[in-house]
């Protein structure tokens, strides 16, 4: 006891300064070190690319991989005639553009009044050309005139480019050449380690999403490519920007709106925007935030000169202590599933200063009082559903280990490689064949990867009925019962026929010998053996 509050004391004394180790990027990273990094822990096609071959889509979910340019148009293109030709062939893209402050840059450079919402792209402005200076890219006190096709499907600067040979899709470390301390922060994320080892480093983040998915094993598996790749369209976010800053406005006052957020943080297994949506914060937004506040504001005014009265995705997941930054699992508790190695280990002082980093963020627009005991409720709520969920799981592996699933001994194929066959495992939503998996499987992974997670991310975002009736709790239950009726099914299945079995052979037996009175003994044998397997049923 003595051991474990000294060690408590010192984290305490030493938690401001160990919290941001590894998550912060300092305040001018050094891009090329960051660039670096990003191509040598990129993935490719992961540990398993040898089992499937990239379809033509995903050469946009992974251009570094697999983006290679069009032969259509052959020959120079110089920076205006890039303009002018889109300008005809994809209007929509160019609009977006045009629109745009790439497109505008002098209109934030000639910005005089500070108290214009955007005044801060100026200093922003001022901080992308001195970083292209330091590359080369810029000549000292010249200006930045714009950001135009060329500069990001070419090179930065660049006059023309051969179409054919020289055009990409832009990547994060494209983005990262102007902004580079953003592309910092959101690299950082590969830094977080959990105390206990409940994810691997960096995960689950977005900045290790695209390897999340290569090496999930169903994905890397599964035949049917076209499929596998919707989860592409979501977890590509370590390879490029476009999944918040919509191409080709890259507007950030969009990207702070939670809608920004929804195209993948939504459904079965990370309900988010559901939550976020029928919360008494989502409300707020869409009757007052639609109208009335400036997402023009920086994210760190979003409250004292945007206008808002109360919280989006962005200004509770891009904060830490006050800090808004592209890194965000600085706050991570839970994360993207409840797990019992999370739940029993609460109390560590990871978790408890975790913990008050969402008490302060909460504090913002709560008491601290509140704010601590909602935080509590979520996590009791949540470690009351893995306990459902748990004992729903023995159930489960046990009637895998007895051999008592149907056609678990006649009709169940293995899974594809490099899955492996286990009750009720993630491959089971995505692949089927024959009786694997049994129904009781289906739905216990249907409870963990769904129920589950539903109730946690309801109670986190404040969605009584994400984690009461509609969602969580109830189907959670649901699904408890479904597995305890088919367990005593099987179970009570499996008595019949053994006794069945044990009666068969005894007749056998006794006509093989020819002794009556020994039939009629293993009769009355088989027939009490038959009362006690009833009487102990589970």
């Amino acid at each position: 006891m003595i051991k474990k509050l000294l060690c408590a004391l010192l984290y305490g004394l030493l938690a401001p300064a160990l919290i941001g180790v590894g998550y912060a990027a300092p305040s001018e990273p050094d891009f090329q070190a960051v660039k670096e990094r990003y191509y040598k822990e990129h993935p490719g096609k992961g540990k398993f690319g040898d089992l499937w071959e990239p379809i033509p889509i995903q050469k946009y979910w992974d251009p570094k991989d697999f983006y290679k340019p069009p032969a259509t148009v052959s020959g120079e293109v110089t920076r205006e005639s890039c303009v002018t030709c889109h300008q005809a062939v994809t209007p929509g893209a160019f609009h977006a553009w045009e629109n745009s402050s790439h497109a505008q840059l002098d209109r934030i450079r000639n910005l005089s009044n500070g108290q214009d919402p955007r005044f801060y792209k100026k200093e922003k402005l001022a901080e992308v050309e001195k970083q292209l200076v330091k590359q080369g890219l810029l000549k000292e006190g010249e200006p930045l005139k714009e950001v135009g096709c060329i500069d990001c499907h070419g090179s930065v600067g660049a006059k023309a480019i051969q179409h054919d040979k020289d055009l990409k899709m832009p990547d994060r470390a494209a983005c990262g050449t102007c902004h580079t301390a953003e592309f910092a922060q959101a690299e950082a994320e590969k830094d977080q380690e959990w105390p206990q080892g409940q994810w691997a480093k960096g995960h689950p983040s977005h900045a290790v999403d695209w390897k999340a998915n290569v090496e999930n094993l169903i994905w890397a598996g599964m035949a049917e490519r076209e499929i596998a790749q919707g989860c592409d369209q979501c977890h590509y976010q370590q390879n490029k920007c476009d999944g918040c800053h919509t191409r080709h406005s890259f507007s950030a006052a969009e990207a702070r709106q939670p809608e920004a957020c929804a195209t993948c943080h939504n459904g079965v297994d990370h309900n988010e925007w559901e939550n976020f949506t029928l919360s008494k914060h989502g409300t707020v937004y869409f009757t007052q935030g639609k109208a009335k506040w400036n997402f023009e504001v920086p994210l760190k005014d979003a409250l004292t000169k945007g206008g808002y009265t109360a919280p989006t995705c962005q200004t509770c997941h891009f904060e830490f202590q006050g800090e808004y930054s592209h890194n965000l699992v600085r706050k991570v508790r839970w994360a993207f599933n409840p797990q019992t190695a999370i739940a029993d280990n609460l109390h560590h002082p990871w978790f408890e200063s975790r913990k008050q980093a969402w008490t302060q963020t909460c504090a913002q627009c709560h008491s601290p009082s509140f704010a601590e005991s909602y935080l509590t409720a979520a996590d009791k709520g949540t470690i009351e559903g893995i306990q459902v969920e748990q004992e729903a799981k023995k159930v489960v592996e046990a009637l895998y280990k007895d051999g008592l699933l149907p056609g678990q001994k006649t009709n169940r194929p293995v899974p594809p490689k490099p899955e492996q066959d286990a009750p009720g495992g993630f491959f089971q939503l995505f692949w089927a064949k024959g009786n694997n998996p049994s129904h009781v499987e289906r739905v216990y992974a249907d409870m963990w990867e769904h129920d589950l997670i539903k109730l946690y991310k309801g109670l986190f975002h404040a969605n009584p009925g994400g984690f009461t009736y509609t969602e969580g709790w109830s189907p959670l239950l649901r699904d408890y019962t479904l597995i305890m009726d088919e367990n005593t099914k099987l179970r009570e299945q499996a008595g019949k026929s053994a006794a069945t079995g044990a009666l068969s052979l005894a007749s056998q037996r006794t006509s093989d010998e020819g002794d009556p009175a020994r039939w009629v003994l293993g009769s009355l044998l088989v027939v009490a053996g038959t009362l006690v397997i009833r009487k102990r049923k589970p």
